[in-house]
């Protein structure tokens, strides 16, 4: 009997010290949750006072009737949007508007539930020292926006494209001359909504109606903005005619920021590309790429580079090969430094193999329209380095180092070439062959075409290495 009671205490003490232990891990588990979470509420209060001070710069911007202010808020916005989320958006609501007001709960519907143990404040604004108090159709605006960026960013698109209608109908209702820069960062982003949304051509109606109000109400910043906007909308449905057509009847503003005159440069020169103005659309490329901000926009860049390249081999060009050695624009112009392989040694072979290897990436990039007008260059290249070569040879022997269907395609080829002052030579119909005259050097000329060609075996050479780098940097990144 003392055994066994001697044996059920001891269990009972076992029990006691493991429960003690479990006891432990979970007090040690809180323990160690809790920092965590405190980490949490101290950084969302420290974004919070954040979004207090560029709401303070808006009361400020209004109250003194300084654009300035309100312009430097709106600076501050992409950082904010890193660094906002749900309970602070939630915070900043239910600090700044009254509890009966409307438009409170219409925001916070977009919002997600609180969780347990948030807190929040009643923070009255400046403006509302006495009285009632409201808030500014800035300040309301400036949350909205906050808010329609959390969506954007978290990709609920049925809510944002409500929010974004809702943020249009305040935007529309106010004419208030330090709502200039709000009201142009609004249209932007609703543009966004809804080209994320693939419904882009039901705001067309709407962008012009607020282009001729923008104009008449000299509002300039939106008004740059809202061409731009539409320019993109044209692009993106392919009607280049009607974006010539708006390009032609309106003014892009000269008191415009450099972002939207590189965007305004990049889709001119998008538009004159297309209308085989190639000259000028490589300039309007060009201006994008150097009006373009130098440490951020890495995607504008590397897009408006693949068009100025492409451009650029249309005007007989070879672009320089600094160019495709640049580390932001390596990777992407891959494909369109094997374009330029080809266009300049006039291998036709290549040209095909690569349209073909990366013909889905140039269709979504845009390019494939103007990429397939290249083949025409890649002939012509192809038919002068041959007429350079050979004194003599049968049109059949051109359509095989071609790649060309028949004698009777280089037949065509070379005639057209001849006609166009591309290569000096004559064609024997009969015998089915081409005589060149360009083999009838003048005296010691020889020595400079041997200059040329050592010359040509060097970038040959260069080229070969570059293109050998990036099938390294390939392999090492996509094992």
């Amino acid at each position: 009997m003392e055994k066994s009671k001697k044996d059920n205490e001891a269990k009972d003490v076992e029990m006691t010290v493991g429960e003690e232990e479990a006891g432990n891990d979970k007090a040690e588990g809180g323990d160690e949750a809790k920092p965590k979470q405190q980490a949490q509420k101290d950084k969302d209060l420290l974004t919070f006072e954040d979004v207090r001070e560029q709401m303070k710069l808006i009361e400020r911007g209004v109250n003194q009737k300084e654009v300035r202010y309100i312009n430097r808020a709106l600076r501050g916005i992409q950082s904010l949007r890193k660094k906002t989320n749900d309970a602070i958006l939630r915070r900043v609501t239910v600090a700044y508007y009254p509890a009966t007001s409307p438009l409170k709960e219409q925001l916070l519907d977009y919002l997600d539930e609180p969780m347990d143990g948030e807190e929040v404040s009643q923070y009255r604004p400046r403006s509302s020292k006495t009285g009632q108090p409201v808030i500014l159709p800035e300040l309301d605006i400036f949350v909205h926006l906050l808010i329609l960026l959390r969506m954007l960013d978290q990709e609920r698109m049925e809510k944002a494209k409500k929010c974004s209608d809702a943020l249009m109908e305040k935007v529309v209702a106010e004419n208030r001359r330090t709502l200039d820069g709000l009201s142009a960062k609004c249209y932007f982003y609703h543009s966004r909504v809804y080209e994320m949304c693939g419904q882009l051509a039901g705001i067309r109606g709407f962008l012009h109606a607020r282009l001729r109000t923008a104009t008449l109400r000299h509002n300039e910043e939106a008004q740059a903005v809202l061409m731009n906007l539409l320019l993109r909308n044209y692009l993106h449905h392919n009607l280049y005619d009607q974006a010539d057509k708006l390009v032609s009847k309106s003014k892009f503003p000269e008191s415009a920021n450099n972002n939207e005159i590189a965007r305004q440069h990049y889709y001119l020169g998008r538009i004159k590309a297309i209308q085989l103005e190639y000259s000028e659309a490589y300039t309007h490329l060009v201006q994008a790429i150097r009006k373009a901000p130098a440490s951020s926009a890495v995607g504008f860049r590397q897009t408006a580079n693949k068009f100025a390249v492409v451009v650029q081999l249309l005007l007989g060009q070879i672009p320089d090969r600094s160019t495709f050695r640049d580390p932001i624009l390596r990777r992407p112009l891959a494909p369109y430094f094997k374009l330029t392989q080809a266009v300049r040694n006039g291998d036709l072979e290549l040209f095909s193999n690569t349209l073909d290897l990366y013909g889905a990436q140039f269709h979504s990039e845009r390019t494939y329209t103007l990429i397939v007008r290249l083949r025409h260059n890649v002939i012509k290249t192809g038919v002068r380095m041959i007429s350079l070569s050979y004194s003599r040879v049968s049109l059949e022997d051109i359509a095989e180092k071609l790649k060309l269907d028949s004698s009777i395609d280089a037949e065509y080829i070379v005639a057209k070439a001849i006609r166009d002052g591309v290569i000096e030579a004559t064609i024997d119909h009969e015998q089915g062959f081409m005589q060149s005259k360009a083999m009838r050097y003048p005296p010691k000329a020889y020595r400079k075409d041997f200059q040329s060609v050592e010359e040509r075996r060097e970038r040959e050479q260069q080229d070969l290495e570059l293109a050998k780098e990036m099938a390294e940097e390939d392999d090492e990144e996509f094992p």
